[in-house]
């Protein structure tokens, strides 16, 4: 880790309720009523997202939604299309990169953009542009508020600061005043428990927070990432190696009519064969399978299958079967709420070490495996998810079963892909 100066070397867009705006961009008679945003099409769920319509009553993410209802019977809810907001966020990245390059995409509804010395002095004038080509080429439903300041930590509360639509600047000699009145919760990566934490040492403020030492923050967070928050609160730029992927998987909350075990299996078969998919695209095998399931009761059943190094489809639903029988065994497969599939301690698929006991015969049948899923992605590719299966899939409650598109990383589109029509 190291840390450098910085003037003003981070510009930070937040799309305002942007799946609720996506459906209001895409539907013009939404516009100007109060719109929500459903995971699941079932009423004992809640919003993910609401437009600025219905955030005047009160509505935010999590609200559930006979509440809504409740307040504002003429609330419009819809289910989320994630196909369709992952599609348009391209035609938005592709906008923003005409104006400024993009630095990387945080999210489904952030971006950073990190600006160059000769662009620093007209990041302002960058970020109005910015707005200008989206109310153009895309339409002004599509609002978003910027943030500028000397790194991406800052930027992004910058960019928190005035919503909606808003333009907030963060210079270094604002600093630290511009933070103070600020909530500890309200910079990016404090949550309730580490408030909760910093109390319990006497940090209840911004202000105490930037008083302590870097040492001291480490020590309070545990690890490096506390100093690395000092750095970046005190206008720093931190420089963080890079990482290697973890893990691929996907999750699914269930509505009442899916919870029977042959649905349960179903619905885990479909998100693990998509997290397969996404991992063999990245170029990973995977030797350890997990499914979690949780009833609605919050009981958790949760274990684990390992194996050699695979990526073949054949191979991780045999295993997720295994898994299945265990759960039937033991009862969690009746009535489960929710579905988890994840693949694990994931290796390059290049650089998989030899199967000791394994025979020639068994490495033919793999790649035999290995090859048919190969085709069978190509096929889906270009014909749907559903163009080639190993054996029959149920459609998932909702037509859905794809990655989550909160708020930390971004699916991938053209699996499911509804038709999209950008409409000014």
């Amino acid at each position: 880790m190291s840390y450098k100066p910085l003037g003003l070397g981070a510009l930070y867009l937040d799309f305002d309720s942007f799946f609720a705006s996506a459906e209001q961009h895409l539907r013009p008679e939404l516009r100007g009523r109060p719109v929500g945003v459903i995971p699941t099409p079932t009423e004992y769920t809640c919003l993910i997202a609401a437009s600025r319509e219905a955030k005047a009553f009160g509505f935010k993410v999590g609200t559930p939604v006979r509440e809504a209802r409740r307040i504002c019977p003429d609330i419009v809810i819809l289910h989320a299309r994630p196909d369709v907001y992952v599609r348009l966020h391209n035609v938005i990245l592709a906008c923003i990169n005409r104006v400024v390059p993009i630095g990387a995409v945080r999210s489904i509804d952030e971006v950073v953009c990190h600006l160059l010395w000769n662009e620093q002095a007209r990041g302002c004038e960058l970020a109005l542009d910015i707005k200008a080509a989206l109310a153009r080429d895309i339409g002004p439903t599509l609002t978003c508020s910027i943030g500028i300041a000397p790194n991406e930590l800052l930027a992004k509360i910058a960019a928190e600061m005035r919503k909606p639509d808003g333009l907030v600047i963060i210079r270094p000699e604002d600093l630290p005043d511009v933070l103070y009145p600020l909530q500890l919760t309200d910079v990016p990566g404090i949550a309730s428990g580490n408030a909760a934490r910093l109390a319990r040492a006497g940090v209840t403020d911004i202000r105490s927070l930037l008083a302590l030492a870097p040492k001291h923050m480490r020590a309070l967070w545990g690890n490096i990432e506390g100093e690395r928050m000092h750095a970046s609160l005190h206008g720093q730029q931190v420089i963080r190696p890079a990482t290697r992927r973890g893990m691929f998987g996907h999750s699914r909350i269930l509505p009442p009519d899916w919870r029977k075990p042959f649905q349960i299996a179903g619905v885990a078969r479909l998100l693990l064969v998509k997290a397969a998919r996404r991992m063999r695209k990245d170029g990973f095998a995977a030797s350890c399978l997990s499914l979690s399931l949780r009833s609605a009761d919050k009981t958790r059943w949760q274990h684990q299958e390992r194996f050699a190094p695979v990526q073949d489809d054949h191979a991780l639903l045999a295993a997720l079967n295994r898994l299945l029988r265990r759960a039937h065994r033991s009862g969690a497969l009746h009535g489960a709420k929710m579905v988890h599939a994840l693949l694990l301690d994931l290796v390059p698929a290049a650089d998989r070490p030899a199967d000791l006991f394994s025979t020639a015969a068994m490495d033919s049948e793999q790649q035999r495996w290995e090859t048919l899923t190969a085709v069978t992605d190509k096929l889906s590719a270009r014909f749907g998810h559903a163009a080639a299966t190993l054996g029959v899939q149920l459609p998932p409650p909702g037509g859905y079963a794809g990655q989550k598109i909160a708020f930390g990383m971004v699916p991938e589109g053209g699996e499911e892909v509804d038709m999209l029509v950008l409409v000014g």
